[in-house]
């Protein structure tokens, strides 16, 4: 039960963007809680990937979001107390036809004139960078400062930082009510009590709708379906990160020429090996509501395709399969951002696949708005939860 009834800001959700928010708002010196209604982690950050990732992020407001939060995120790694896997080897996408050199050549010359470190890789950069890749790979593109953790072990670990700067971490509540009282603070109940906050902020990720709905706000997300694989070999694979420049793509919604199942279930190669040296494999991209059961069809999909860049790892071991559900915007960034109609009520969600990736710049962000610096670490307009309202005027 709740035993302390008043903060200065409630943060529902414990995913890994809740607890960043919590970590850096307790470092403001702000009394803060966060409220999740499931284990810390027991969403989406437990159902994904551990990419720190710049590589996929469109060239200028949301890759230089992507640059400022790796280097939190590198910060983070010397500040907090629990280890979390961080390792920063940089990460490539890998090119099939001539047709993707040129848009590889096109995206590092664009990240370049943002001022990110991208390079252009040739067939035998591809061949020293894994003996597993298949032969007829022309190239790539790298990005340097990439980086890779564990995204559960992470989550735990903002959450022990938040907790010694004083904050209070609330699990197994369900908040059933929010409402703001007169006087401008909130009134929240949850399954485990009352309590009140002068701020609130909605981090539930693909459930921030329905945590908005409670206020009465209409939050513009929508899940996407993602399946991915834990496999294993007797050796290693390789060292780093590794995605097809078709994964830009699916992502966008660009074109591919690839066969109809790969077309129909979003697949593009991800290569993920983790510290043990096992690795994952994704990914895939569905709407289809919250129906988060494997599907077969989908994870033979997955496999066909890093075989394909891969073709000595046919004989991987599959550890399991599993699946997770992206918070989606139409237009491919979160919301970070304060809600007009609502004074003191915040939302943090709609990171898609970046959630891991932006969690740190995410948390510091809503940290300096809830403080109302005067500069923040990155502009929050492009984010705002009003330029969906002012699209549709």
């Amino acid at each position: 039960m709740i035993n302390k009834s008043h903060f200065e800001v409630a943060v529902i959700g414990g995913g890994i963007v809740g607890c960043a928010i919590a970590y850096y708002v307790a470092k403001a010196g702000l009394s803060v809680t966060v409220i999740e209604r499931g284990d810390l982690a027991s969403g989406t950050s437990s159902r994904c990937d551990g990419n720190i990732l710049a590589i996929e992020k469109e060239p200028g407001f949301d890759s230089q979001m992507s640059l400022k939060s790796q280097q939190l995120m590198r910060g983070l790694s010397q500040e907090l107390t629990l280890p979390f896997e961080y390792r920063a080897p940089g990460s490539i996408l890998v090119c099939e036809t001539e047709e993707e050199m040129e848009v590889a050549q096109s995206w590092v010359r664009r990240q370049n004139e943002a001022g990110l470190p991208f390079r252009l890789l040739d067939r035998q950069d591809i061949k020293q960078e894994s003996a597993y890749f298949a032969d007829d790979l022309l190239g790539g593109l790298e990005c340097a400062t990439d980086a890779m953790v564990n995204p559960y072990l992470l989550t735990f670990s903002l959450a022990d930082g938040a907790k010694q700067n004083g904050a209070v971490i609330l699990t197994q509540a369900e908040v059933t009510n929010t409402e703001r009282m007169v006087g401008g603070s909130y009134r929240i109940q949850t399954t485990q009590g009352e309590l009140t906050a002068k701020q609130v902020v909605n981090a539930a990720g693909v459930w921030a709708p329905q945590v908005g709905k409670i206020v009465g706000i209409d939050i513009p997300i929508f899940p996407r379906k993602g399946h991915l694989i834990v496999a294993s070999r007797q050796l290693p694979v390789g060292q780093r990160n590794v995605m097809e420049i078709g994964y830009l793509l699916s992502k966008f919604g660009g074109e591919r020429k690839v066969d109809s199942e790969t077309e129909k279930y979003g697949v593009a190669l991800v290569f993920e090996p983790t510290e043990s040296q096992n690795f994952l494999i994704g990914s895939s991209r569905q709407f289809v509501g919250f129906h988060a059961s494997v599907d077969t069809n989908v994870v033979r999909a997955i496999a066909r395709r890093a075989i394909r860049f891969y073709p000595k790892m046919a004989d991987m071991s599959t550890i399991r399969t599993f699946t997770g559900f992206r918070p989606w915007t139409e237009d491919h960034l979160p919301i970070v951002s304060r809600v007009t109609e609502l004074p003191g009520y915040f939302i943090a969600a709609g990171h898609e696949g970046d959630g891991i990736s932006l969690a740190a710049i995410t948390g510091k962000l809503v940290a300096e708005l809830i403080t109302e610096q005067a500069e923040t670490i990155i502009a929050s307009e492009p984010l705002s939860y009003d330029r969906f309202s002012k699209k549709n005027v």
